[in-house]
């Protein structure tokens, strides 16, 4: 009866999803963008000017990482209610034909109990004289998705049902282009990666499963709109895996770079301005909800999130989902919350449903925290947003390539250059 009801879930909100998308589709009218004022970053609640780094850091932070925990995302906990617990499952030490190393580590959110549960990917350059970077990135359809390799164990959902009703070995490679694992060893970085579901699922009547028991003493304390959306359960899981990679003596998790695309994209946003220890951040057609300004109310908008998946949000989110010019802050304050350290937003100008321009707009407006703090941000100008296929800018950086909405292996020779100048 369980998995039944979770089938009926699931095709219930695709098909929500389909109609509403329908009815969204045309919102890509730059002529019908009504203007709108953004929110200084750089003044506080009371009015005080933010001049100095100190002021930045002891202050006004806090309060805009405040207002994003209780108005939008919703309240992250810790750990949760006792300690991590992992163990290397399996090690392939001759993958890649020689390249790399395989380990699968099993982490237990809640030991000794069996659930919640996760199995990350970890994907090491065999020649390494010593600990390397890292990228750590979500997956959408489980391990075994992101490489043909038989060797990497199937992937399934925290309730037991087979990712998105498939068989789960028939979809064994499915996302492989998104994750060059080669091109990612042979520039000397590991590739971590996770089944986000694993963490909790993604559809709405979700939150009994996953990790969303282990925060309900934390919820006690919190007022009810304000308590966890799908985005901090999973960056809250992306937190936890980085606890773990502390412990992997391969990876050097003073240099790990989070990473994801679409409404993971949102997620690694958010789990970089919670967790400082991500080195660099990398937001990949991340939209509505993301890197894209709300108040531009361009393709994706938070109206339609709010009617189709109002679970990756608080419900106190809803609020301002048909008018987001009234949310006290907007995106290009979550770019900023991830100051100084290296955050890269890419687009594709295919992809209007994810607003290019909303994003590549939210990178420039949180350069002023940027250069507050001492690093040379984005540049450029507003008005006059970079070619397709050029990236721009500094510790700040941005590119809209062609295409559609996906990961391809133009992206990841970006953040694979980026990665360079900031973490080698």
């Amino acid at each position: 009866m369980k998995k039944r009801f979770t089938a009926f879930m699931l095709i219930s909100c695709i098909w929500t999803a389909a109609v509403c998308a329908e009815e969204w589709k045309e919102n890509n009218d730059e002529s019908k963008v009504i203007p709108y004022t953004l929110p200084d970053p750089l003044v506080c609640q009371d009015g005080t000017q933010v001049a100095t780094p100190e002021l930045w850091t002891e202050k006004r932070r806090s309060e805009i990482l405040e207002m994003f925990r209780m108005q939008m995302y919703g309240m992250m906990p810790d750990r949760g209610q006792s300690e991590l617990r992992w163990e290397t499952l399996r090690v392939n030490p001759v993958a890649l034909d020689g390249k790399a190393v395989f380990k699968e580590i099993r982490i237990w959110f809640d030991a000794p109990n069996p659930r919640p549960k996760i199995d990350i990917l970890v994907c090491i350059p065999r020649a390494a004289a010593g600990p390397v970077p890292a990228f750590l990135g979500l997956n959408f359809y489980g391990n075994h998705t992101v490489s043909g390799d038989r060797w990497i164990s199937l992937t399934d959902c925290p309730d037991g049902t087979r990712v998105q009703g498939k068989d789960l070995e028939a979809q064994r490679g499915r996302s492989k282009s998104r994750w060059p694992i080669e091109m990612i060893i042979d520039r000397g970085y590991a590739l971590v990666t996770a089944y986000y579901e694993e963490i909790v699922p993604d559809y709405h009547g979700g939150h009994t499963l996953g990790v969303y028991p282990l925060f309900a003493s934390f919820e006690e304390s919190v007022p009810e709109p304000s308590r966890a959306g799908e985005i901090t359960a999973w960056a809250w899981g992306l937190s936890r895996i980085l606890d773990c990679l502390e412990n992997v003596p391969e990876i050097d998790a003073g240099r790990v770079a989070v990473m994801g695309h679409s409404r993971l994209g949102k997620t690694a946003l958010w789990a970089g301005a919670n967790d400082q220890r991500f080195a660099l951040v990398i937001s990949n057609d991340s939209g509505c909800g993301g890197a894209a300004l709300s108040r531009r109310n361009f393709g994706e908008t938070p109206e339609f999130m709010d009617q189709v998946i109002p679970s990756w949000f608080c419900r106190y989110y809803s609020r301002y989902a048909k008018d987001p010019a009234q949310i006290p802050f907007d995106q290009h304050e979550l770019i900023a919350l991830i100051a100084p350290r290296p955050v890269y937003v890419a687009s594709a100008d295919e992809d209007l449903w994810a607003d290019p321009k909303g994003e590549y707009l939210s990178a420039w407006n949180a350069d002023p925290v940027y250069r507050l703090l001492g690093t040379d941000g984005i540049g450029g100008a507003p008005d006059t947003p970079p070619e397709t296929d050029v990236p721009v800018g500094a510790t700040i950086r941005y590119h809209r390539r062609s295409g559609k909405h996906d990961v391809t292996d133009f992206d990841w020779n970006e953040y694979l250059g980026f990665a360079d100048r900031y973490m080698k």
